[in-house]
């Protein structure tokens, strides 16, 4: 078993020694990195919905911008080299949620009816760097490395043509991109931050070619064996063999070398180590001597508004009355808040014929996104007042060992971007669930103008941190507190919305903007 290695140029022995597994010294075998693999993997599956039950760190700073990107790995190899088995393996050793595998098999071009006749009678070299979108293809992974939702558009090699509906992608703190042309684009190069060469000897990459295109995608023995002689075996000479230099890796065998699986997994490890951020210890030192922003908008403390405060604040209020009160401040809550949409003159003809000058909503649609699972609460209350309102889920769970908020699921409605988002959530604190939701918008293209966070009850130090990190999201809420103490939880405060409202026990150590996993 062996692995070679090569290095491009400038790669200094410090290089070497980050990527080389440290030399053991005892008796004792060295533990492998796939040995941190879990038995049951970290994922909570139901009928409808996959969550992570391992969640995605925060991948932005304090100030709501992105500090730390997707490390992407480059694998490249000739075709049925083993690179997607590789890809897997990989994964799996891992261990890591928010994994992305991205093939270039998507990113073939769409062939003109003149390239589908050749394509037929195996004619077409799919095996050439003209026969791949590259312009395409550095877009989306681009907008991937930084974070953004993606939609990826789906091959169908029996057509040779793009499916209709593509594939949304997001959330990737690693991102495996893998393809027989991997390492041909220059810009492309400069998206990879390790470089991955699957070297397969060729009679096991034709022997495995004739078996994937025969059962896989409905060719003939004769058809894949002259593709192979007349375009794949010259396209792997030609442009494929000799970017083998460029690889940072090269793995003979593909995903039966384990050595060198377990070597580039404790790589990536070491390198998501070095980007893990401290997002909320920032909120709570930043910002808080400053005047509340204007972006901030209070519900009128009418003596309605004061007395139902006094009754859901009240911790001897029984769950039916908190209940009750707090709808009907959500209800006020949501009103208030579509007075900030916008809106244009509207003319209409009463029943005695008369012309009434009017408005009307001046945008597309109105989405309603909660923050689970508080916030789900507040979606009654959006129903009853916007007709035929589109709703979007977020869970972000608070991390007990790092106090970080961390990303586990999200169902957003298509094409939000074009959306006003009415973001809720009950509780705000140290803002941090709620800047992470907010982030997750901006990665969606939501323009941040067309944001309003919505809650009960709020913090100043979550106000400021939410109004710094994006200064054009409109924040609403029925009253602002003015402290968080050393546990994050808001003084005077309410307690744990979620639990006193779903009638659950909270842990010793919740916290007022944590939210939980919900019930289905």
């Amino acid at each position: 078993i062996f692995i070679l290695l090569w290095f491009p140029s400038g790669c200094s022995e410090d290089s070497l020694d980050r990527l080389l597994p440290p030399v053991s010294t005892g008796l004792s075998p060295r533990k492998r990195t796939t040995s941190q693999c879990k038995s049951e993997p970290p994922l909570l599956r139901t009928s409808k919905r996959t969550i992570y039950t391992a969640g995605r760190p925060p991948w932005y700073n304090e100030h709501g911008t992105q500090s730390k990107e997707a490390f992407v790995i480059g694998l490249c190899g000739g075709s049925a080299s083993g690179k997607t088995t590789v890809a897997r393996k990989i994964i799996e050793a891992l261990d890591v949620p928010w994994v992305v595998l991205l093939s270039m098999d998507s990113f073939y071009k769409v062939l003109t009816p003149e390239q589908q006749a050749l394509a037929a009678s195996n004619d077409y070299n799919f095996d050439h760097p003209d026969a791949f979108d590259f312009g395409l293809l550095v877009h989306i992974l681009r907008k991937l490395k930084q974070g953004k939702s993606v939609k990826i558009p789906v091959y169908d090699f029996t057509t040779h043509g793009r499916q209709k509906e593509w594939k949304t992608v997001y959330g990737a703190s690693v991102i495996i991109f893998e393809g027989i042309m991997s390492f041909a684009d220059k810009e492309l190069l400069k998206l990879l931050d390790m470089k991955i060469f699957v070297d397969t000897d060729s009679d096991i990459r034709l022997v495995r070619r004739l078996r994937r295109d025969i059962t896989e995608r409905g060719r003939d023995i004769e058809g894949v064996i002259k593709q192979y002689n007349k375009f794949v075996k010259p396209a792997f000479e030609q442009y494929i063999e000799p970017t083998m230099r460029l690889a940072d890796i090269v793995v003979p065998r593909g995903g039966g070398n384990m050595v060198a699986i377990d070597l580039i997994v404790q790589h990536v490890h070491s390198q998501l180590e070095e980007r893990e951020l401290s997002v909320r210890a920032a909120l709570a030192s930043a910002h808080q001597a400053q005047p509340l922003p204007q972006t901030l908008s209070v519900l009128e403390s009418t003596p309605q508004v004061r007395g139902m405060h006094t009754i859901i604040r009240n911790k001897e209020t029984s769950r039916d009355e908190f209940i009750f009160y707090s709808k009907r401040l959500m209800r006020l809550l949501i009103e208030h808040a579509l007075s900030f949409l916008p809106s244009q003159p509207h003319v209409v003809q009463t029943p005695q014929g008369q012309d009434y000058e009017g408005r009307t909503f001046h945008g597309k649609r109105i989405t309603g996104v909660s923050i689970l699972r508080a916030g789900e609460t507040m979606e009654p209350a959006l129903r009853a007042v916007c007709k035929d309102v589109r709703i979007g889920k977020i869970l972000i769970q608070t991390n007990q060992d790092t106090g970080e908020p961390e990303l586990h699921y999200l169902r957003l409605p298509k094409d939000i971007s074009e959306d006003y988002v009415i973001l809720m959530d009950c509780t705000v604190s140290t803002g941090a669930a709620a800047m992470m939701a907010v982030r997750v918008l901006l990665d969606h293209d939501v323009q941040e103008d067309k944001i309003l966070l919505l809650s009960l009850l709020m913090a100043e130090m979550g106000v400021h941190s939410v109004a710094y990190a994006f200064p054009q999201v409109k924040i609403i809420t029925t009253a602002v507190d003015k402290k968080v103490n050393d546990v994050f939880h808001i003084i005077p405060g309410i307690g744990n919305f979620g639990d006193r409202y779903f009638g659950t026990d909270a842990p010793q150590d919740w916290s007022d903007e944590e939210t939980d996993e919900p019930s289905y």
